[in-house]
């Protein structure tokens, strides 16, 4: 059985990290932190398919599980990056039962699915191959999606389902926002959880900070992603930018940059 989907099964929470970054060394990184599994991103990102298989290997050697969030509900690319490597693919805008069918046709080989039998780094091939299947993780991200969750979590062959927080608020008529807003927002979460929770699909989300992290974790969440690459390039440079330069300035040094606090 796929880690992620025994340890769902097991009831265990598991963490993980995003990279938009095409570079192969910093999801290595995210993987030897200890998270769970690491997501490439090639729908929002700009981890694109020549450095894919790199960062695969990079990831699963990091100890991780390489997951792939492809561009869109499609066949050929869902097919691309599992042959590749990854163990699971996080597939966007499924809003409704025939989404999801979509996609887990498209993960499972025959008979059970519709995958090209077509391995480059996958072990194995056609029916052998399920023994280890890849996860199937389609996003809920729309109004349509929450509407549409118990037939979509009823879909034989969904592993889990992933709230997308910011275009589910956006999609709602909120501002788009990551972590669980109150209100509307947290109201639709809470029916995404509870239809994942009745048929036995685990519910994943994005997080912007710890705070949301541990609320998510206390809420249900088995699969939560706790940072994103860019994220905390940008926090940890401006934390030290900071900190250098309010240091320069109380030494009496002048210097040429403007202090960002």
């Amino acid at each position: 059985m796929n880690t992620l989907v025994r340890a769902w099964s097991e009831g265990v929470t598991t963490l993980g990290a995003w990279t938009t970054l095409n570079t192969p060394v910093v999801a290595e990184r995210l993987a030897l932190v200890g998270h769970d599994y690491v997501c490439l991103d090639q729908q929002h990102g700009i981890a694109d398919d020549g450095s894919l298989v790199s960062s695969l290997i990079a990831v699963a050697a990091g100890g991780a599980a390489p997951l792939v969030r492809i561009a869109a509900n499609e066949p050929s690319m869902i097919g691309k990056a599992l042959d590749c490597g990854a163990e699971g693919v996080i597939i966007p805008l499924v809003n409704d039962r025939r989404d999801a069918e979509r996609a887990v046709q498209s993960c499972r080989y025959p008979p059970n699915g519709e995958r090209s039998v077509g391995p480059i780094r996958s072990a194995g091939s056609g029916r052998g191959r399920e023994n280890s299947r890849a996860a199937c993780i389609v996003m809920a991200e729309s109004a349509a999606a929450v509407k549409n969750i118990d037939e979509i979590c009823s879909v034989p062959g969904v592993d889990g389902v992933y709230i997308g927080p910011a275009d589910l608020a956006a999609s709602l008529g909120g501002a788009p926002s990551l972590g669980v807003v109150p209100g509307v927002h947290a109201e639709a979460i809470a029916k995404i959880i509870a239809a994942c929770s009745q048929h036995g699909v685990a519910t994943g989300i994005h997080c912007g900070t710890t705070r949301q992290a541990i609320e998510c974790a206390e809420m249900g969440f088995q699969m939560i992603t706790i940072s994103t690459d860019t994220q905390l390039l940008a926090t940890a440079a401006t934390s030290r930018f900071d900190e250098v330069n309010k240091g320069i300035a109380a030494a009496g040094v002048r210097s040429t940059t403007v202090s960002n606090s």
